[in-house]
């Protein structure tokens, strides 16, 4: 059922609780979030959002509850309306090297570097940045309760999501431009039949393999 119009006033001034309590001390709040942690194969995104004070985004939400259109409008929206707006990529390589929790806060850590402004306050999605000085605030689910954090978390999947449809057409056949490298059955099938391509993260496949749950061509042995 379509919510009403005061029924969407009502949740995005739901969605402004943290803005609003953080307004009288900082000018440039910044949300974060990001996209990737979870997929078999690409990298990992993260966004940095500073939208300007008191800035109400129509249909602004979590971006796991978006349509892919709708997330493409709101990210060209957003990218007009913000303040500043930085993006941080680790690849698969340094995730297999350092793990995927610290090539998240790594993109985390690049993405605020990358803002043309120095924010007063990080509202983050559930997780504390290490090796940052600015004050931070880990909130629960943040991409559902915070309008800068959803902005981020938009921006950080739509970025995501087009570099695996670019990496669809340079490694065919995998299926990276309709999962984005999670874990479907359609993916595990065509991992049994091509191998392991250059972008896959290792990591996050071995323990399949050696348990026999994933049995790769012998070309690919």
């Amino acid at each position: 059922m379509k919510k009403s119009p005061e029924d969407e006033r009502n949740r995005l001034e739901s969605m402004s609780v943290y803005e609003k309590e953080y307004a009288p001390t900082c000018r440039y709040i910044c949300g974060i979030d990001e996209a990737g942690r979870g997929p078999l194969a690409g990298p990992v995104v993260a966004a940095a959002v500073i939208l300007p004070p008191g800035c109400i985004i129509e249909y602004i939400n979590d971006s796991k509850k978006l349509t892919p259109k709708k997330r493409d409008e709101l990210f060209d929206v957003i990218m007009q309306e913000a303040e500043a707006v930085g993006v941080g990529v680790v690849d698969h390589r340094e995730i297999d090297r350092i793990n995927i929790l610290q090539a998240t806060y790594v993109a985390m850590r690049e993405a605020v570097s990358k803002l043309s402004i120095t924010p007063d306050i990080l509202l983050n999605d559930a997780v504390e940045i290490p090796g940052v000085d600015i004050p931070q605030v880990p909130i629960i689910k943040g991409d559902a309760k915070s309008v800068t954090i959803a902005a981020a978390s938009i921006i950080a999947k739509v970025t995501r999501d087009r570099m695996m449809v670019e990496a669809d057409q340079k490694y065919p056949g995998y299926g990276f431009a309709q999962h984005k490298g999670y874990g479907t059955k359609a993916h595990y099938e065509a991992l049994a039949k091509l191998g392991i391509s250059p972008i896959h993260r290792y990591t996050f496949l071995q323990k399949k393999i050696e348990s026999g749950g994933l049995v790769l061509p012998d070309s690919a042995q």
